[in-house]
């Protein structure tokens, strides 16, 4: 509750007003309501408290009541007064949070993309190979696969912000130093891909941490999805940015461009966040409350590591890590191999088939957010988290899962290119499952189990990626390797829902 009482003129204004008459003052222009409180209290000119203002004159002392405006339901902060007493609109600071967050998904994102697209006049500056260039796009993945785990024991150890802080420092850093390697030598390129890859790692656990300890459990979904959202962003922002950059400036260009966002959105994040709500000087305390009357689990940390041993004992982990494993799996490969699958069934060259890219892309960032905002609807109103998780998982695995068959049977490019745009904008409603499902099951080691389930994850996108032209020779079509695909999601689904919980495993 907040307390607002009317100015001292209001009671001066005339000395002989009665009782009723200032009770007939019924509300504020904000439409709050008087409270009379009869008091036998001395003399005092002003008293300030937390959230509250009372001035009692000497009149109304001797009559023995005070004049006080009491504001219901103003916890979340969303109030204040300016300097000429009219109201103020304040963002509260989870928002803040959650819009860093997505700002820096997003440079995560388009930090990757520059090199797939710079990759091509790089090639034709150097001489390399098409084997080569698979090598190179890779090598991100080398250290990738090792800082997911990594970077889940320092964020559980030390907080989100500073490891954030660390990897987009050292991703920027080796996104600086990219165009300098290549020209360098090869064994320096792909050792600054690796170190790229490995500071990128962090950034997915960091993100998930930031969000259970900032937003109760009915905003998480939501906060997930303007996170995610910045994420698949970035895909655009780079698909579209980069070719500009390297026609006006040259191939260096787009890597100084990002990688001096970086260090602008540093400065943001170290004044603008913290680890934790509580470790906030801007933070209001009604906002704090909000934040901490959502929580049905502690988010201390006590500096104990979960035992791996323990961990991997209870089926709902690896639930949440054979999800991650098939999401990795069916996005790298529309990621990776759509243009190809365009070359080999429409027989439509590669420059045609680019315009597919940013419509998949800019969807799922949509969807994930539309999914975000259904989640937490449907916690608010009372259903179980567990199914709130189910539900969300099931359309995200069932949804890219169909999209795939139906993919088989599409007879042109743009036939293709909806279902290719309707499987990658469903596959982000598992945002708000397993994604989220790490927060509920292990609140305090949700870093850790985050990383052990990214680097399976990260493996699976190294075998799709590098494998699927293998698969598909071995099967025969692409179409069959698609099948194969959409039945990893069928059945990753129904293991999904057999092990999966809402609740807290680990205590």
């Amino acid at each position: 509750m907040a307390a607002v009482t009317p100015s001292q003129s209001l009671i001066r204004s005339s000395p002989h007003n009665s009782l009723p008459s200032l009770i007939g003052f019924r509300r504020t222009r904000l439409g709050l309501e008087p409270k009379l409180v009869a008091r036998g209290i001395g003399w005092k000119s002003c008293e300030k408290r937390r959230g509250r203002k009372e001035y009692v004159t000497k009149k109304a002392a001797e009559r023995g009541w005070v004049v006080r405006c009491t504001a219901e339901g103003m916890e979340k902060g969303m109030l204040m007064r300016g300097r000429a007493g009219e109201p103020k609109i304040t963002v509260p600071e989870r928002f803040k949070v959650v819009t860093l967050l997505a700002m820096v998904m997003c440079l995560c994102n388009a930090d990757r993309v520059v090199m797939s697209v710079a990759i091509v006049p790089l090639a034709a500056e150097h001489g390399w190979s098409s084997s080569f260039l698979g090598i190179v796009q890779s090598s991100f993945l080398w250290g990738y696969v090792f800082s997911s785990v990594i970077g889940g024991v320092l964020v559980d150890r030390y907080g989100g912000k500073k490891v954030m802080a660390c990897g987009v420092a050292l991703w920027s850093l080796a996104t600086l130093l990219t165009p300098w390697a290549a020209t360098h030598s090869t064994l320096s390129l792909l050792a600054v891909r690796a170190f790229f890859g490995l500071a990128e790692g962090v950034a997915l656990p960091a993100m998930s941490t930031l969000v259970s300890r900032w937003f109760p459990i009915n905003e998480r979904a939501s906060a997930v999805g303007i996170s995610m959202a910045g994420f698949h962003l970035g895909n655009v922002t780079g698909l579209l940015v980069t070719p500009i950059v390297i026609s006006s400036i040259g191939i260096s260009g787009p890597f100084v461009l990002f990688s001096s966002l970086g260090l602008l959105w540093l400065t943001m994040w170290g004044y603008g966040a913290t680890s934790d709500p509580r470790e906030s000087h801007l933070i209001s305390q009604s906002e704090l409350r909000l934040i901490q009357a959502g929580k049905t689990e502690s988010s201390a940390r006590n500096g104990k590591f979960l035992p791996l041993r323990l961990l991997l004992s209870k089926l709902p982990t690896w639930a949440i890590i054979f999800a991650n494993i098939t999401n990795n799996w069916g996005y790298f490969v529309l990621l990776s191999w759509m243009p190809v699958y365009f070359k080999s069934v429409f027989d439509i060259n590669l420059k045609q088939a680019a315009w597919f890219s940013a419509a998949p892309w800019g969807m799922m960032a949509i969807s994930g957010y539309i999914a975000g905002v259904v989640s937490d609807y449907l916690i608010k109103v009372g259903y179980p988290l567990t199914l709130v998780r189910k539900i969300m998982q099931s359309i995200g695995f069932i949804g890219p899962g169909v999209s795939l068959l139906c993919l088989n049977h599409a007879k042109t490019p743009v036939t293709a290119a909806m279902f290719l745009t309707a499987g990658l904008s469903l596959s982000s409603f598992s945002q708000a499952g397993f994604l989220l499902n790490m927060q509920d099951i292990a609140p305090q080691y949700a870093g850790f189990l985050h990383g052990i389930s990214n680097s399976a994850g990260t493996l699976a996108a190294i075998v799709s990626t590098i494998g699927t032209g293998y698969f598909v020779q071995w099967l025969g079509s692409f179409q069959a390797f698609l099948t194969v695909t959409a039945l990893l999601y069928f059945a990753t689904t129904i293991f999904w829902n057999a092990f999966a919980t809402g609740e807290r495993v680990f205590l």
